[in-house]
């Protein structure tokens, strides 16, 4: 009997092994850290501002000391890095309607709207390259399996973009 015991004891401890192991690396592999691991590797230090979908599997962030944003896709396995000289403006995108804009060298199309019962809320980055022009990141999706936040907050983080980048572009 004690032999017994000792072994459904044993089983039970790695039981217990593999299903904490299996938590962490859970944990680790979760998509918004893994594309805050990925943002922080690719800048070589913490974004000043930073956005993430994780649902999308994107994210963007600002490095104002060393002059670049940084975007992702595909989980963190793919992205670009920009010099602030290669961004050509930023679009706050609300339900398909383009609700507040920042472009070089136009005035700022300030964010003069709330929209509490907004559906999509979209951040779009502007580049001067010819491959890839566009970045859109959504910043509220009513429609995502968990949608995280609200739209107002999506609309706060998305005018911090806009004043950051107007900033940028002014400067």
């Amino acid at each position: 009997m004690g032999e017994a015991l000792r072994f459904l004891l044993l089983v039970a401890l790695a039981a217990a092994a593999l299903t904490t192991l299996m938590l962490a690396l859970a944990w680790w592999m979760e998509s918004e850290r893994r594309l805050r691991r990925t943002l922080l590797k690719t800048l070589g230090v913490a974004p000043e501002v930073e956005a993430f979908s994780p649902a999308e599997g994107k994210a963007a962030g600002l490095d104002f000391d060393e002059g670049q944003v940084a975007v992702l896709w595909a989980r963190g396995g793919h992205g670009l890095v920009y010099g602030f000289e290669e961004i050509e403006g930023a679009e706050i995108i609300v339900d398909g309607h383009v609700v507040a804009r920042v472009r070089r060298g136009e005035p700022r199309k300030a964010l003069d709207i709330l929209a509490p019962e907004a559906e999509l809320v979209v951040l779009r980055l502007m580049f001067m390259d010819a491959r890839y022009p566009e970045f859109e990141l959504n910043l509220w999706n009513a429609t995502a399996p968990t949608p995280e936040g609200s739209p107002s907050e999506a609309l706060r983080l998305g005018r911090r973009w806009l004043s950051h980048l107007d900033a940028l572009l002014r400067a």
